[in-house]
């Protein structure tokens, strides 16, 4: 929903900050069109966010052939990602 856009690029701002790319999604899409989209494309990994996310300043991981991983600090995402990138188990 368009009320989670700033939440989104403030995010996507930390992890371009550590050198993640990264793409916000802004279509009025349904959420498991995007998703399946996402497979597709093999994206590494996705964050999803909704209110209680917002509220608790923390995303919803969902990690390519995993599936769900579960809610995750924006921070600690961050430095999660940041070392696979960095130890090349996700490129």
């Amino acid at each position: 929903a368009d009320r989670h856009h700033d939440y989104a690029f403030e995010i996507a701002k930390k992890l371009e900050a550590k050198g993640i790319r990264c793409e916000v999604d802004t279509r009025s899409e349904k959420t498991g069109y995007k998703i399946r989209e996402a497979q597709l494309q093999k994206i590494p990994y996705m964050l999803l966010m909704g209110d209680k996310d917002i509220e608790g300043k923390c995303v919803s991981v969902r990690k390519r052939g995993e599936g769900d991983i579960g809610a995750m600090g924006v921070d600690e995402f961050v430095e999660m990602a940041a070392k696979q990138i960095e130890s090349k188990e996700i490129f």
